[in-house]
């Protein structure tokens, strides 16, 4: 998983308003594809993702459905209902299958995703 501690660029991959609340968008971001989610709880906040399911074998996870487990931000994947954490992208019902997490901001109205290098 990338954190914030590697060398990463910030790349703009759309506006935040182009990303209605509590649903997500894929960007392809260094030629992978990611799943970016623009998530409302009394704040603005923004997660990325791989949007590749493991489980399902397909490039999905953008079009699931955001919500809470307990303290937990997740998407549920649209294929198998498996739930992935946007923080970190572990999977919580199949952790071998969990996806990489990207660090996400806004910043002037943009949402940025780090692309660690």
């Amino acid at each position: 998983m990338h954190n914030d501690q590697q060398s990463s660029n910030w790349i703009a991959v759309c506006q935040l308003d182009d990303i209605l609340p509590d649903t997500g968008v894929c960007a392809l971001v260094n030629g992978e594809q990611v799943a970016v989610f623009h998530v409302v709880d009394g704040e603005h906040r923004v997660f990325a993702i791989g949007n590749y399911d493991p489980n399902a074998e397909a490039a999905v996870l953008s079009r699931g459905l955001v919500g809470s487990l307990g303290e937990r931000i997740v998407v549920a994947s649209p294929i198998y209902k498996h739930h992935f954490d946007l923080q970190t992208g572990e999977c919580l019902e199949a952790p071998e299958h969990s996806v990489n997490a990207y660090p996400a901001r806004i910043s002037e109205g943009k949402v940025w995703v780090a692309a660690c290098i």
